[in-house]
């Protein structure tokens, strides 16, 4: 594939030097620099503190260079400091003369950073490129920065433009892109088929409830699933969210989005796998026909559900797609969902809780999660929890009694719909960054989704 717009082709004689330095390689580099612009450099202050940056002026009074203070030794430096620059430098094509000590995801960094959300309004985006540095593979890292911006710019359109139509629309387009096989259960054929909780969360909504399914790859390859939560908008159902808790529902599509990223990846990359998308996408609106607290009712499983809680209808549309999927037992299941407020207050917005039986998978995943910068966190799927779920008149409620453990029992509730998948994984993602960091603007965010690709890679070498 081509390289995305933020890069330039490695050895562009254009690019002018930006130095990353830090307190051990700045004397060494402010030697190196012309006397005019270490002249400058000291008149100007500059220090190589975290973040700082200072433009370097030539003769003529045109821009020579660029300094940036981002790879401090620390330890924990942050690997995704270049992030800033995109913002900083001036319009034009720079290069590292010298690049932080992990030049990929620098690069990388650089990249996402340069992102802007434009849909809504006249964005007069300057055209800053990065010249590849040689040790970096521009096509696969384009690829990547490309499936990460489709993620970002689904979960920040809003829901008039991102329905559960739209979102089919979208994964269409991909599948359609890479020569997958595509298909859609709508409306009152998710009864027909035996999808009963997809069809009884999305109902009420005029958009009509669908279960987005798409095959690539061949048959023959590893089985490997990718689910989505696809709640495009969640008013909370007759148990109605806050209007502060309504702000941000445009993004309970998130799980959707990044098993979209992360789809595109694999299929770019043309790992062997017998890969399968699924989504169900609705919205949990309310209307005199939606599913009510107390209703009951049998999941595609045959687990008998009673609804304890509308506002917990992520797990429900999830339930009958990882049975569907469990039915083929694939040899790996992964789900993505914004599924719980309880994983946001034990770990934050930035560290997603992951849950799996599979010691091997999960330290694999934390260790590729730490080299790309993508964090996790394992946590438990406590058995002795599930007792929480329990239901006096079906066999499961969709929420825990007592508020405890929010996080841990929806994935309980998850795995009671999982039996033949060798591995299973499901990430409570927050799909958002609630202000800017460097490589991640504020806005809606494709977490675990470049560490879980990395696995893949290994996993099931192109």
């Amino acid at each position: 594939m081509s390289l995305h717009s933020s890069f330039a082709p490695s050895g562009d004689k254009s690019a002018k030097p930006v130095w990353c330095v830090d307190s051990e390689s700045w004397s060494a580099v402010e030697k190196s620099l012309p006397a005019a612009a270490r002249a400058f450099a000291a008149a100007a202050g500059f220090r190589p503190a975290a973040g700082q940056f200072l433009l370097l002026p030539d003769e003529k009074g045109g821009t020579f260079g660029a300094l940036f203070g981002g790879d401090v030794p620390a330890k924990n430096p942050d690997p995704f400091a270049a992030g800033k620059l995109a913002g900083l430098l001036p319009e034009g094509v720079w290069r590292f003369e010298k690049a932080p000590a992990d030049a990929r995801l620098a690069t990388l960094a650089f990249a996402l950073g340069a992102y802007r959300f434009s849909r809504y309004r006249t964005n007069e985006q300057k055209k800053v490129q990065l010249a590849l540095p040689d040790s970096v593979d521009g096509a696969e890292l384009s690829n990547i920065v490309e499936a990460v911006f489709l993620a970002r710019d689904l979960i920040n359109t809003p829901t008039n433009d991102m329905g559960p139509a739209d979102l089919e629309e979208a994964a269409k387009k991909l599948a359609t892109r890479f020569g997958a096989k595509f298909s859609s259960i709508v409306g009152d054929d998710l009864l027909k088929q035996n999808f009963p909780l997809i069809h009884a969360v999305g109902r009420a909504a005029d958009a009509s409830p669908r279960l987005i399914d798409f095959r690539w790859g061949d048959p023959k390859h590893p089985k490997v699933t990718l689910i989505g939560k696809g709640v495009c908008f969640d008013t909370g159902g007759l148990d109605i969210k806050p209007s502060a808790g309504m702000l941000l529902m445009k993004k309970d599509m998130g799980g959707g989005a990044a098993a979209l990223a992360l789809a595109q990846m694999v299929m770019d990359a043309k790992l062997p796998m017998a890969l399968r998308v699924l989504i169900p996408a609705v919205e949990n609106s309310i209307s005199d026909e939606a599913f009510r607290p107390g209703d009951i009712y049998k999941s595609r499983k045959g687990i008998m559900v009673e609804i304890g809680n509308t506002d917990a209808e992520g797990r429900l549309i999830l339930a009958d797609a990882l049975a569907l999927a469990d039915e083929e037992s694939p040899e790996l299941m992964i789900d993505f969902a914004t599924l719980t407020g309880a994983a946001r207050v034990a770990l934050g917005p930035e560290l997603p809780p992951a849950y799996t039986d599979d010691d091997k998978f999960a330290e694999a995943f934390s260790r590729h999660a730490l080299a790309e910068n993508d964090p996790v966190w394992r946590m438990p799927l406590w058995k002795p929890y599930a007792a929480m779920l329990e239901s006096k008149i079906a066999d499961i409620n969709n929420v825990s009694s007592g508020g405890f453990a929010g996080s841990i029992t929806a994935a309980l509730f998850l795995q009671r719909f999982v039996e033949r998948a060798k591995t299973w994984m499901h990430l409570d993602i927050f799909a958002w960054n609630p202000s800017a960091k460097p490589g991640r603007p504020e806005g809606g965010e494709a977490m675990t989704v470049r560490a879980l690709y990395a696995l893949l890679k290994e996993r099931y070498p192109a």
